[in-house]
């Protein structure tokens, strides 16, 4: 539900996973329980499903259709609900979009198809985003990727998708502060209204101190309350309490998403939720893989440091 306030969409939002079965079928019982138990923090204002995180490439459809049902269903009376929206063709990414909107989800965000990596040019990315705004009147937010991916818009791309008239916001992933420094004063320039939201989980500091309207991250799936009140402190001027958040979280996100490979970042979040009791399968789908148990091992001593796990867990 979009809030009859002004700037609804800024806040922290929860990058949401997706739970499985043992026979590989989405557990929609542990899925919305996902959803009520990580909106059940103070301060976290909604969810972006079909994200990344939520393994969006690898379900079909009707999955995704069904996760954003899920979520309205769970918490959309009372939270915001972003769908995530990875197509690689532009007429496969309207009926998506359009799935989303039919399913009641406030906010759609479209990610790059991955195929961009190979080849982009700024007619192919205005189109993309153009043809799905034109199709569903849901509010849209972009993405824009890390610098390092191949998949970043160019400054010139990136003002022509915040000037489309559905655009709301942008989750900010660009993984340099610099770059993230840049495209928020670009965007500020051309767009005012849309909203910043930073989603480099391992520069939340840096990127909070720079400015955003908040924030849209896997990361808060286990610690939503600490990035709250990270968020909180770098808006109320407390420096001293920010940094001391950071120290707790800086450690278990770099553990999480900055270790090689970092293509297992998906598969160390739902071993977390294993390892902290919130589930009981926490298998990726192929072909992500479950992880080694050196690596779970180094997961229970990361979150054991960072006081979410007792230390002799």
């Amino acid at each position: 539900m979009i809030p009859a306030i002004d700037h609804p969409f800024r806040g922290i939002y929860v990058a949401t996973l997706t739970p499985f079965r043992d026979d590989g079928t989405i557990d929609e019982d542990a899925l919305a329980d996902h959803f009520r138990s990580v909106t059940a923090e103070p301060g976290i204002v909604g969810v972006l499903c079909n994200g990344h995180a939520g393994e969006n490439i690898l379900l079909t459809r009707e999955e995704r259709r069904r996760v954003t049902e899920i979520a309205v269903e769970t918490i959309g009376r009372t939270h915001i609900v972003i769908c995530g929206i990875l197509c690689e063709a532009t007429a496969e990414a309207v009926c998506h979009a359009e799935d989303a909107a039919n399913a009641g989800a406030d906010s759609i965000l479209v990610f790059p198809p991955f195929s961009w990596a190979l080849s982009q040019d700024a007619e192919m990315a205005v189109t993309h985003h153009r043809t799905i705004a034109e199709a569903v009147d849901t509010p849209m937010m972009l993405y824009q990727a890390g610098v390092a991916s191949a998949l970043a818009y160019r400054p010139d791309v990136l003002s022509r998708l915040v000037q489309l008239p559905t655009v709301v916001g942008i989750k900010e992933g660009s993984w340099e502060s610099n770059a993230y420094d840049r495209n928020r004063r670009l965007v500020k320039n051309t767009a005012p209204h849309v909203e910043i939201m930073a989603s480099g989980d391992e520069h939340l500091l840096s990127c909070f101190a720079i400015g955003s309207e908040g924030s849209l991250v896997s990361l808060a799936v286990i610690m939503p309350g600490e990035i709250v009140a990270l968020d909180r402190a770098v808006q109320g001027g407390d420096l001293e309490r920010a940094r001391a958040l950071s120290e707790r979280i800086q450690p278990l996100a770099n553990a999480i998403y900055g270790t090689h490979p970092v293509g297992w970042a998906t598969a160390r979040l739902k071993a977390c939720m294993v390892l902290l009791g919130h589930w009981r399968n926490g298998s990726p789908r192929a072909p992500i893989t479950d992880l080694p148990s050196s690596e779970i091992l180094r997961l229970r001593h990361a979150l054991a440091n960072a006081g979410l796990l007792g230390s002799d867990a």
